[in-house]
């Protein structure tokens, strides 16, 4: 799903609301990001989905995530989202997005949850949450399981971003702690934009390393 030339590194929102949407949008894009993903345990997430992709305007690819039935496939889908996180392997979902044709990232942690969700033919597996066990746990994934994609999630920061795509992340999300709630409430929203650059910066020095 990770187009060439578009970063692998995705912004997770939760608990956002409607007045957030535009300037989000806008600071997201001017930082350089191109994912983003919703919850769908956010109030009214159909509606902030659909939003945002108006305003992103093909600017971002938005996708659902914390989608743990068909009807939150479907609701989400019905609003625009491009793509499909879920927290655990839920294979009705998994199954149905395949059948769509839809990129899905269903979470796991052990190594038996990892090759289920892989051979069910997701997208990539969500390493979830990844600051349990860090970059190294990845590592000794792709020993064994060399062929399969991971997307780290949970505890991926400036400092450490570099490090997961060393051990071999495909890709990386966060949430929180650039997405702060109280930043978003007092709308600091060139805080997040720092945040933002700070993160790609920090990838794209690893790049060039």
């Amino acid at each position: 799903m990770f187009e060439h030339g578009k970063l692998p590194i995705m912004g997770i929102l939760r608990g956002i609301e409607e007045r957030n949407v535009q300037p989000l949008a806008e600071t997201c894009i001017d930082a350089g990001m191109d994912y983003l993903e919703i919850t769908m345990n956010t109030n009214d997430a159909v509606g902030l989905i659909r939003q945002m992709t108006e305003v992103s305007n093909d600017r971002l690819i938005i996708g659902a995530g914390t989608v743990l039935t068909t009807n939150d496939l479907e609701e989400a889908l019905a609003a625009g989202a491009k793509f499909i996180v879920c927290p655990t392997i839920v294979e009705a979902v998994i199954t149905e997005c395949l059948m769509q044709k839809i990129p899905v990232f269903p979470g796991a942690l052990t190594p038996n949850e990892f090759q289920k969700a892989w051979d069910m033919g997701a997208t990539m597996v969500k390493l979830f949450p990844a600051s349990v066990f860090g970059p190294s746990y990845i590592k000794e994934l792709k020993g064994p399981f060399n062929s399969l994609k991971i997307i780290a999630v949970g505890g991926v920061n400036e400092q450490n971003i570099g490090s997961y795509f060393k051990s071999g992340a495909e890709a990386v999300a966060f949430g929180a702690s650039i997405f702060k709630p109280e930043w978003l409430a007092k709308d600091r929203y060139e805080l997040i934009k720092e945040g933002l650059m700070a993160l790609i910066g920090s990838y794209k020095k690893w790049l060039t390393a």
